[in-house]
């Protein structure tokens, strides 16, 4: 599970909403985010807080019907909620180099560093080149990692803006936790529907809060059997195995305002084809 501490609710809620809700229409009881989160240490006092900051932060909006609220995601949050899925769950992106970027406006800044990008002084960023700046207004330009720039002064100076050592612990610790359970799916373990559900949105949260920090830096300039990876597989492997029993329990208990929400839809399928 999520361990001693609980996590911090608006946090927790947004794994909730990116895993479960925003692949089934974006709307979600109150009543399930308290009983879910309920399980994992966070009270029903902290849940109504924490929802309440991210209505008021733009991220969901509340309908009521009878004595029942519902809330939804607002239509800029599903469009960053679906970004963060498509790092999460679809393929892997293709990094050729890295790509600087000048005259950078401040209120980008944030958006450039969840996509890699580190400052490098004078106004200039340095990032992943992933074919685009995503949105980023600036002036940009890029370089190839080829294997003639692939040299140990490059490596040095990349070293120097990316702390890896900071991944590679936390990619250990997520497997450290997370191989017992690969292990016992080794042994045919069969869970009960809520328990899936539980550990799936426990392993997303650990690991979401890694790889959406995570530079994603070239293959090249990784070290050799880079821990990442590990760590990926054994997400992909616990996730497709959790998902069955999670889906179907979702469909029997988790609603919005017209009923109880799809088990399986399109895109839960297609997370699952890229996985």
């Amino acid at each position: 599970m999520m361990g001693p501490t609980p996590p911090k609710s608006a946090s927790f809620i947004v794994t909730i909403y990116g895993d479960v809700v925003e692949p089934r229409g974006g709307v979600l009881w109150m009543g399930n985010l308290i009983e879910v989160c309920g399980h994992f240490g966070i009270s029903e006092s902290l849940v109504r807080t924490a929802v309440s900051r991210l209505v008021s932060a733009g991220q969901l909006v509340g309908e009521r019907e009878g004595r029942r609220s519902y809330y939804r995601l607002t239509k800029e949050a599903r469009s960053e909620y679906m970004e963060a899925a498509r790092v999460l769950f679809g393929p892997a992106s293709q990094t050729s180099g890295f790509k600087f970027l000048f005259n950078l406006p401040e209120d980008k800044e944030k958006q450039a560093q969840s996509l890699g990008y580190v400052s490098i002084g004078q106004g200039g960023w340095i990032g992943p080149d992933r074919g685009t700046t995503e949105g980023l207004v600036s002036d940009a330009v890029g370089f190839m990692a080829s294997p003639e720039q692939n040299s140990p002064e490059l490596h040095r100076f990349l070293a120097e803006r990316w702390d890896l050592k900071s991944y590679v612990d936390q990619y250990e610790a997520f497997i450290d936790r997370y191989q017992p359970l690969g292990k016992r799916i080794d042994g045919a373990l069969q869970l009960e529907g809520a328990t899936a559900l539980h550990l799936r949105l426990a392993m997303v949260h650990a690991f979401r809060a890694i790889l959406l920090k995570d530079p994603r830096l070239p293959a090249e300039f990784l070290p050799e059997d880079w821990v990442g990876e590990r760590a990926y597989q054994l997400f992909v492997k616990l996730y497709r195995f959790l998902s069955e029993a999670a889906d179907l329990y979702i469909g029997r208990v988790f609603e919005d305002g017209n009923g109880n929400l799809p088990s399986v839809t399109d895109a839960v399928r297609k997370r699952l084809a890229n996985l």
